[in-house]
């Protein structure tokens, strides 16, 4: 494939609700344009995009894909990005890359939460939105109610442009608005074009394609005053006056779509495939990437910047993502954002400060890897084995600058990973290290109270197939089980002082500790120790062994074994013995001591609480509040988010929140999202007391 300059590079992004076609389009895509000689299927596993074992397995995209590709002398960095939310980090990777969003829409099932997501995330990044109805050749689709719908959802901008004729509710042909033209398709997407003038499009309603015309013409004349009059002229004369040429309408579909003042709908059949031709031909239209929002940096001075895309600059380029590949290595996915990126380069890391020598670069067919020699600003290219990790920036030496990163959405989902089998887990560390760099939407911690790798993601099928990918390419099986809770034990009330005494006699020198020691509750997590020993009752040579017994003992309190804090412990007399005392009868002696003590002091089970922010629909409030009473939430407030959206904050019991992302994804339908912070330890309520403990017991014994 040869180098393109900027002007003629298309980035193009299919998104949209899970299931809508998106895979199905690019797979007709790339056949209508000739890059492939058959329309693969999802449910047979051979499609060019979802290639990875997991999305075969699922027949569902999980990863990003791009396949390059040349049409009409333009080239085409076609984007597919899943459309499931556990798999949202890759698609705003994608949208990142793209400069203009396709989100489709299936005939069949209309508007979903994934379509409404598409759009916000397209519109808040700037980028240019049309519409492709999918899945016209099914029985069961609605074209017109799904075409009422977008309008509905996203406003009197949305414009058809490609619409189906449906007789007898059985899809017949493809209508160019913008032409008055009507197509008809064999089966190989061979067309026929013939005047559209007078068509019904829909026997059973009567929509004509006249009838349509009015928002496409609308759409029109808001893109330049001359057009708006002789529109207006139009309505006023009752539709006798001079109506917008062919060529008015092409020209103002188009830059209604450039200047983001219209949202064109278009239909695609990607069985035959039906309007593929056409969308190609739109897309060549589309802005290329000079005409892209432009993207906020900072310096090497730290002052903060505003960038287009721009050829004639110094180099830079953008790690949009980043593949963990156990056969090619690290593959670097980059968005030349100016200058020329050629092979054999070196540029500055901006992230690290680290040099970067770029060695060979590819364009990507699905899984398949095409060597090039350079890249326009604007193109979208691959780079393996560089150290550089996603949203890091690599530039010319002569100007150092950082584009602001990617933002990922909050993984809240955990588990804990164990190991299938002993002697695993350094497989597992080095395996995870490297998903890690591949996902972003991914954390991977140590729990140092409960000894647990916690593994959080987005949601229980993003944990999945880590799971499977950790066996696919790192050879290792792992379990994922549900967290343990950090619980703490305290006291409630000062002791008077207690024994811990400490005598044994085996033949030889024997072993004696004697203490009397003081307990009470404090503000600090960690042990506090003081003594007041008058007359040497214990040698002050004894007192860090005594110390380093209690420190040890509130590692496991006397209720399920659990870390101790808010205590103070002092030293107030003892006894020792000239030649049977020790620095280790002593420690145990300390030990006994606090044992004893616990139990006199109203031991209390701790519980960690945390602070909940969550935002719902407005419509949802009332529902996630009744859920979070019984998770034995305090509700603090609720404040307006706009967009129909509210804001709850609460504080919740963590051992109450394993499962809220997957209730909250259910009752918001997928428009809901959350942070939840450790805030503090509160007294476990009695009735739970038990239940707990042997909770605690029962998992200690299972590790040990």
């Amino acid at each position: 494939m040869k180098n393109t300059d900027t002007t003629k590079i298309k980035n193009i992004v299919l998104a949209g609700q899970s299931g809508c076609g998106k895979t199905a389009l690019a797979e007709a895509l790339l056949y209508r344009a000739g890059v492939i000689d058959r329309i693969g299927k999802a449910a047979d596993g051979n499609t060019v995009c979802d290639f990875d074992p997991e999305e075969i397995k699922r027949t569902a995209s999980i990863n990003l894909s791009l396949v390059n590709f040349e049409y009409g002398g333009f080239k085409i960095n076609l984007l597919d990005t899943p459309g499931s939310l556990d798999f949202a980090a890759a698609a705003n990777e994608g949208l990142f890359a793209g400069d203009t969003v396709i989100i489709c829409v299936s005939a069949k099932s209309g508007v979903h939460v994934g379509t409404v997501k598409a759009f916000n995330a397209a519109k808040k990044l700037g980028k240019h939105v049309l519409f492709v109805v999918t899945k016209i050749d099914d029985p069961n689709q609605d074209f017109y109610n799904t075409l009422q719908s977008l309008k509905d959802a996203f406003g009197a901008a949305v414009c058809p442009v490609i619409v189906p004729e449906i007789v007898n509710n059985q899809f017949k042909s493809l209508v160019h608005l913008g032409r008055m033209k009507s197509y008809t398709y064999d089966k190989k997407g061979v067309s026929v074009a013939a005047d559209a003038t007078g068509i019904v499009l829909n026997d059973k309603d009567g929509i004509t394609a006249d009838s349509l015309m009015d928002g496409l013409s609308e759409a029109v004349a808001e893109t330049d005053d001359d057009m708006m009059m002789k529109y207006m002229d139009f309505i006023d004369e009752g539709g006798e006056g001079t109506p917008f040429t062919q060529e008015e309408i092409s020209h103002g579909i188009h830059e209604a779509m450039r200047t983001g003042k219209a949202m064109p709908v278009f239909t695609v059949s990607c069985t035959n495939p039906a309007g593929c031709d056409l969308l190609l031909e739109f897309l060549k239209y589309m802005p290329d990437p000079t005409n892209a929002e432009a993207l906020k940096a900072t310096g090497k001075d730290g002052k903060e910047l505003e960038l287009k895309v721009d050829p004639d600059a110094p180099l830079s380029a953008f790690v949009f993502r980043t593949v963990a590949d156990p056969f090619v290595g690290k593959m670097s996915f980059l968005k030349v954002l100016s200058g020329t990126l050629s092979a054999d380069k070196e540029l500055v890391n901006a992230t690290t400060g680290a040099t970067e020598r770029i060695g060979k670069l590819y364009t990507m067919l699905g899984k398949k890897q095409i060597e090039v020699t350079a890249a326009a600003a604007g193109d979208i290219v691959v780079a393996t084995k560089i150290a550089a990790n996603t949203c890091d920036t690599l530039c010319a030496p002569e100007r150092i600058i950082s584009y602001a990163p990617i933002v990922y959405p909050n993984p809240t989902y955990r588990m804990a990973v164990k190991a299938t089998a002993q002697g695993d887990e350094a497989k597992i560390s080095n395996g995870l290290q490297r998903l890690l760099e591949e996902d972003k939407a991914l954390s991977f911690t140590l729990d140092t109270t409960t000894k647990e790798q916690v593994l959080a993601g987005l949601g229980d099928q993003h944990l999945d197939v880590v799971k499977a990918k950790l066996k696919s390419k790192f050879g290792v099986d792992v379990n994922l089980e549900e967290p343990k809770i950090a619980y703490r034990e305290t006291i409630r009330k000062k002791t008077d002082k207690v024994q811990g005494r400490h005598k044994k006699q085996s033949g030889g020198h024997g072993q004696f500790g004697d203490v009397w020691i003081e307990f009470e509750p404090t503000d600090s997590d960690s042990l506090i120790f003081e003594e007041k020993i008058f007359g040497g009752a214990v040698p002050k040579n004894f007192f860090p062994a005594i110390e380093k017994g209690l420190q040890e003992s509130v590692k496991k309190g006397v209720l399920a074994g659990c870390p101790v804090v808010g205590i103070k412990a002092t030293l107030l007399d003892g006894s020792y013995h000239p030649v049977d005392s020790s620095e280790m009868a002593f420690k145990i002696a300390a030990s006994l001591a606090f044992k004893e003590g616990m139990k006199q002091a109203s031991p209390i089970l701790l519980e960690p609480i945390g602070s909940l922010k969550v935002t719902i629909p407005d419509a949802k409030t009332g529902d996630v509040m009744g859920d979070l009473n019984k998770r034995r939430g305090r509700v603090l407030g609720m404040e307006p988010a706009g967009d129909g959206l509210t804001v709850i904050q609460a504080e919740v019991p963590i051992r109450e929140m394993h499962d809220f992302t997957m209730y909250l994804r259910q009752v918001a339908k997928g428009m809901g999202e959350y942070t939840f912070d450790f805030l503090r330890y509160e007294p476990l309520p009695a009735n739970l007391l038990d239940e707990v403990v042997a909770s605690v017991k029962s998992s200690s014994e299972e590790d040990e």
